[in-house]
């Protein structure tokens, strides 16, 4: 396969893991006067695809044991791209919890695979094409994130807004079927070497790598989910919560980048997951107190963004085939996404309660806190690659 087809082909389907969520915060607040939501409910539709990515990822690479790895991701495009476009016509609750769900199902099947993909094509440069992926990843949720409010604004309709983001599938699909077609000439499509996934349930590694990837996911999906409502909250004005959203979302996208340099100086990961970890932290306290509200998005979001390429890291060297990198992934991404669902969950339950975000906040802070200290035990100290 031509490099640089597998290479765009990675980039454009990553692109396509966040808009579908990080699109819907922005229009929340006319979404939820609309259909008449509230709080609690209205964070379901961020929490639904989480719970997706949670229960169906481990069935997504058996899926591609029977319909093959990169028919799956281009299946997978389609259900995204198809979702997002049926937002165009929601008109009640349940048409939209409907996009959250089929979308949801996509994102579930798209992201081992891809962690299997790279392993299989790319295994010589890892870190880069994780970095790659990571920074698709970011551009996605940062393009969801700040131009769903122009979008709104320009075309006078959130659903329309919503709609858009199944432009980045509609691109994708057409190179994973080059992919398809230069991988299956003629043949049967088979899923890696042929051999039978099995998910690593007694590892331990893996179980601490999936709390850590579930403690980064409740906290990042919970700040994407309300941080434009917090922020208003501590007295922001609806164009400086806006730009601090951008913020949050744009310091992301070079963040895997960014991480592989530091790796190549300091090539501890045990190390970087302890620094990232107390940065996102600091920048959270920031937040809870209100001060230097802008330091502390570029705290939150930087650190947010490196820890992700750092924990998507970790799976894929760590394993020693194709099929045991997308088994690691889909089972680090299965618990992960669990735990990260009750993140905006909680989040919207307290504010209905308390009236503030204080409390939810606190809890942030003290969730990566404790990715901190369980850093310390994911990688031994003697171990300075991994």
């Amino acid at each position: 396969m031509n490099r640089w087809l597998g290479v765009t082909a990675l980039f454009l389907a990553s692109l396509n893991l966040r808009p579908a969520v990080a699109s819907i915060a922005p229009v929340l607040g006319s979404i939820q006067h609309d259909l008449g939501l509230s709080s609690a409910i209205s964070s379901f539709l961020v929490s639904i695809p989480m719970i997706c990515m949670g229960l169906l990822a481990p069935f997504s690479v058996k899926l591609s044991g029977k319909l093959g790895n990169e028919r799956v991701i281009a299946l997978s495009l389609a259900l995204i791209g198809g979702s997002t476009l049926l937002r165009l016509f929601i008109q009640s609750a349940a048409l939209l919890f409907l996009t959250a769900l089929l979308s949801g199902i996509g994102i579930a099947m798209l992201g081992p695979l891809l962690s299997g993909f790279i392993k299989k094509h790319m295994a010589g440069s890892v870190p880069s094409m994780i970095a790659i992926y990571s920074m698709a990843l970011a551009l996605g949720a940062a393009l969801g994130s700040s131009l769903t409010s122009p979008l709104y604004w320009r075309l006078d309709s959130w659903q329309m807004a919503l709609a858009f983001w199944c432009l980045p599938a509609i691109l994708a699909l057409p190179l994973w079927f080059g992919v398809q077609k230069r991988r299956n000439p003629g043949s049967v499509p088979q899923a890696f070497s042929g051999k039978p996934l099995k998910l690593p349930w007694k590892t331990g590694k893996v179980w601490m790598l999936a709390i850590q990837f579930g403690m980064l996911s409740l906290i990042f999906y919970s700040l994407l989910g309300w941080l434009p409502l917090m922020l208003t909250a501590t007295g922001a004005s609806g164009g400086q919560a806006g730009f601090m959203v951008t913020l949050f979302a744009m310091v992301q996208i070079p963040s895997g980048i960014i991480l592989q340099f530091l790796l190549s100086i300091h090539a501890s990961r045990r190390d970087w997951l302890i620094v990232l970890s107390i940065m996102q932290t600091t920048g959270l306290l920031l937040f809870f107190f209100s001060l230097y509200l802008w330091f502390a998005i570029l705290l939150c979001g930087l650190g947010a963004g490196m820890l992700f390429a750092l924990v998507n890291l970790l799976p894929v060297e760590a394993a020693s085939t194709p099929e045991e990198a997308a088994a690691w992934a889909a089972m680090t991404q299965c618990f992960g996404f669990l735990i990260g669902a009750a993140g905006p969950l909680l989040m919207g339950y307290l504010y209905d309660r308390m009236g503030n975000f204080h409390v939810g906040i606190m809890g942030l802070v003290l969730i990566s806190t404790v990715m901190g200290i369980l850093s310390l035990f994911i990688i031994p100290r003697r171990n300075v690659q991994k």
